[in-house]
């Protein structure tokens, strides 16, 4: 007798099975349940991704490294492309910011953007490819060297701010854990994000579930570097602090920090 579980999986894929027939395999279906997705064991991180994620939105993390003698043309055609699509309302897609690394890897520029889960995530990318918004991105390629995405989701915890101007500097912070430490990573934080709190309030948490896996990113933003130091001197002498911290190395096998200035058209700064 099949488990409830079991069934409800059965009948996903039944109807996957004729969508993708219909119209390729998109994103959303090779999230969840395919035979490849089970094999490799990725079942066990969606159910620790529903404990943990505010799961209404996907979060798109996309990193551009510059030429460094093209780093002005680049802005402008960055500019044209992420306020294109973040202002035509056939997309539904929201930018959430863009940065440019100005500590740590140098000519690296970030973008996030919010999606209405996957669903819209495929609408949108479809939408971008047949538009012409393709053209004004095809302009960005000529002035970098690589490019990466990420697609992540937001810990119930830690929800993204809504667009604000304090500014200052960002600090991106980015973990790789050993893999099967996201749940202990999320019990960690939930409980020792109550002492940063007490400074300076998070810009937002996010963990990868395509593209580089066992990934997390939390984002900070401060008046400058010196307000970066004495806010987190601050939080080490509020109970529960120096646990986060000692666990957070515990579970991960690289940390980075990266300082970021956000760049003029972004609605995070």
């Amino acid at each position: 007798m099949l488990s409830r579980y079991t069934a409800h999986a059965l009948r996903q894929t039944a109807s996957r099975s004729a969508v993708q027939a219909r119209r390729g395999i998109s994103v959303q279906s090779l999230l969840h349940g395919s035979p490849e997705a089970q094999e490799e064991g990725d079942v066990s991180i969606q159910q620790h991704s529903r404990l943990v994620a505010r799961g209404k939105y996907v979060h798109g993390l996309e990193i551009h490294k510059v030429k460094p003698d093209a780093v002005k043309e680049y802005k402008k055609a960055a500019e044209a492309y992420y306020t294109g699509i973040k202002d035509d309302p056939e997309l539904h897609v929201k930018l959430t910011g863009s940065w440019e690394s100005v500590v740590g890897e140098q000519d690296v520029f970030f973008h996030i953007l919010e999606y209405e889960n996957y669903c819209g995530y495929d609408k949108t990318t479809q939408k971008i490819r047949t538009s012409e918004h393709a053209d004004t991105y095809g302009k960005l390629i000529p002035h970098l060297t690589s490019r990466s995405q990420q697609l992540c989701q937001e810990f119930a915890f830690f929800p993204t701010t809504p667009p604000r101007i304090e500014g200052g500097i960002f600090e991106l912070r980015t973990y790789q854990l050993h893999p099967g430490t996201l749940l202990q990573w999320e019990h960690t934080w939930r409980k020792g994000i109550e002492a940063r709190r007490k400074f300076v309030e998070p810009v937002g948490a996010w963990f990868s579930q395509v593209g580089r896996l066992h990934q997390v990113h939390h984002m900070w933003q401060y008046p400058d570097l010196q307000s970066r130091k004495d806010m987190r001197e601050k939080a080490w002498k509020i109970d529960g602090w120096s646990e986060t911290v000692s666990k957070t190395a515990e579970y991960s096998a690289l940390m980075d920090a990266m300082i970021l200035e956000p760049l003029p058209f972004s609605p995070l700064k």
